[in-house]
């Protein structure tokens, strides 16, 4: 059996000589750290000390003695996920079909500026979002709530426990339209349009359910893919009340997500084996969620 599995995989040696590098790097920098993760999860370990097994206690002191995880990074965490994965995402394709009604050179034009944001990063943030969400009357939004007479005193937005995860929601979703909303636009080109003028011999009366029953059944391979992107993008948010505070934990923990909970744990409190575990935790919450996008976007048999 062995012997067979050799001669194909030496019969193949050239696809497999293409197929090495990446092959290689998904190895190193893919395979290699998540085992590393898996491990160190089970270890007591600050980065001054040889790690020490433990088991599952760090599994167990998650569950039973983690009280901000529980009590903020957690809440936190599936919050955010919601307004920025699902509601995002729906945005995203209602955003992306509505440009897609306009004029080719108009398109372009909006595409542009929708997809900029996500270019721009971290300069965005400091330069646009802090001045416009600035505790002080000249802040954008204070003064023009002033101006309206709407509030008598400027509102401390990025410092105030009861605002700082709005906006980071806010400020998130402004961003997330990336590749997997370019994805979704030139999805739309790939649609047959002769599937329209089919469905309105069958009975579809309205823009609504030609989109429902043609338009996402056509282009499930790139929704899958915007999918997993904006599940990407969502996880990896978590340095955005950093960029907006300048603090590494925020007041009260507000803004505190999963990935700052892991940034505390590995490099404030250099407890690098409680912080793998959390990795793990992350990485199997965005597995249960690639899961589900495919469920519901992956191929299905007889597609």
């Amino acid at each position: 059996m062995k012997l067979s599995l050799l001669r194909r995989m030496w019969s193949e040696r050239i696809a497999y000589a293409f197929m090495a590098p990446f092959l290689l790097c998904f190895a190193s920098f893919i395979l290699l750290p998540v085992f590393m993760a898996i491990l160190m999860s089970f270890t007591s370990y600050d980065a001054f000390r040889s790690p020490h097994m433990i088991g599952f206690k760090n599994y167990a002191a998650l569950l039973t003695q983690d009280t901000i995880f529980m009590k903020y990074a957690l809440p936190n965490t599936l919050k955010f996920a919601f307004f920025v994965g699902p509601i995002g995402y729906l945005l995203t394709f209602f955003l992306a079909w509505l440009i897609y009604q306009l004029p080719k050179s108009v398109r372009d034009i909006v595409t542009l500026a929708m997809y900029a944001p996500s270019m721009a990063g971290g300069v965005a943030l400091v330069v646009v979002w802090q001045a416009a969400f600035s505790g002080d009357y000249v802040g954008y939004l204070n003064n023009f709530l002033m101006r309206m007479d709407w509030i008598q005193t400027p509102v401390l937005w990025l410092q105030d426990p009861k605002y700082l995860l709005n906006v980071m929601i806010l400020v998130t979703i402004w961003m997330s339209f990336g590749v997997g909303f370019l994805a979704m636009l030139a999805g739309f080109d790939t649609v047959n349009r002769e599937l329209y003028e089919a469905g309105r011999i069958d009975g579809i009366a309205n823009r609504l359910q030609e989109v429902f029953y043609i338009t996402v059944p056509s282009m499930k391979p790139q929704m899958l893919f915007s999918a997993v992107m904006a599940i990407v993008g969502t996880l990896k948010a978590g340095a955005i009340s950093v960029q907006l505070t300048g603090l590494p934990i925020t007041k009260q923990y507000a803004g505190h997500l999963m990935l700052n909970h892991i940034d505390d744990y590995a490099f404030i409190r250099f407890e690098l084996g409680y912080a793998s575990m959390l990795s793990v935790v992350l990485l199997l919450f965005s597995y249960a969620a690639m899961r589900f996008s495919y469920r519901l976007f992956g191929p299905k048999e007889g597609d």
